[in-house]
């Protein structure tokens, strides 16, 4: 079995104008990964802490307490910004996510949204749609490894995470058939501080994918403090980075090799 962990940066806001203090970009994206391997995982993610971040690390008495220390994306790519040295730090950090995604052969599904200036823009609706998204890839995907699977995504809160689950719930148990009949339930929300699945999922969306997308769409588009020269560095390193683009699933690129409306479903379209 299979599980999505799926986690979002950005915010479902709408922006005004180009110099509205309102992030011009939302990533939604899930890291795929085998059960068998999250023990692995977790243990991988907890070392890289202590290695990157072991003043983090040594807040907590146990080795698996450090769990509950989340280094958070979005802190990393502001971090990125300061100076070549912070650059360095956060990059040897996101190298070692990486690393792990790699060794455990975890694959990557999404959406990414680019706001239009002054254009109306339905958050909850964006991400009812893009988890529904996320869970055809992923089932797709599951299809052609012919396993089950579980989609994990980091909670919001109840208002917000219960019509979403009810979206899909909708689709499983119509009369004419389960559109997803390889996931097991609905998409269930929990606390990233607990799951080293979810706190994968959000270095990449928030400290990788999340720069990346604004470097490309957004400079010279948006003036606010969203946009940031220092992100050319992240499309520089990882831009053209093999190990990101192996990230994505072959049912990902067949079913999802499309822009149009502003979401951007395939990330070989700004990579």
């Amino acid at each position: 079995m299979k599980i999505c962990f799926v986690d979002e940066s950005g915010c479902t806001g709408a922006l005004p104008t180009a110099t509205s203090d309102i992030q011009p970009i939302l990533v939604i994206a899930g890291i795929i990964i085998d059960y068998t391997r999250l023990n692995r995982v977790t243990d991988q993610v907890l070392q890289l802490k202590q290695r990157f971040y072991p003043s983090t690390a040594a807040s907590t008495r146990q080795y698996l307490a450090g769990i509950l220390e989340e280094i958070k994306g979005s802190e990393l790519r502001k971090n990125a910004c300061q100076s070549k040295r912070h650059r360095r730090h956060v990059f040897g950090y996101l190298n070692g996510i990486m690393d792990i995604c790699e060794e455990n052969n975890a694959k990557l599904v999404g959406r990414i949204w680019v706001k239009g200036i002054g254009e109306p823009f339905d958050g909850m609706a964006v991400y009812t749609s893009s988890i529904q998204a996320i869970c055809a890839y992923f089932h797709d995907y599951l299809a052609r490894e012919n396993d089950l699977g579980l989609v994990i995504a980091d909670s919001r809160l109840k208002q917000l995470n219960s019509p979403v689950a009810h979206s899909i719930f909708t689709q499983k148990f119509k009369s004419s058939g389960d559109l997803y009949d390889r996931l097991i339930e609905l998409p269930t929300f929990a606390h990233s501080d607990n799951h080293a699945g979810l706190q994968v999922a959000d270095a990449i969306c928030s400290a990788l994918l999340t720069p990346i997308a604004v470097n490309t769409y957004c400079t010279g588009h948006i003036q606010n403090v969203h946009v940031r020269a220092p992100y050319s560095h992240f499309k520089t390193n990882y831009g053209t980075s093999s190990s990101l683009k192996n990230l994505e699933t072959e049912a990902f690129l067949s079913l999802a090799d499309r822009c149009s409306g502003g979401v951007f479903d395939s990330l070989r379209l700004f990579l």
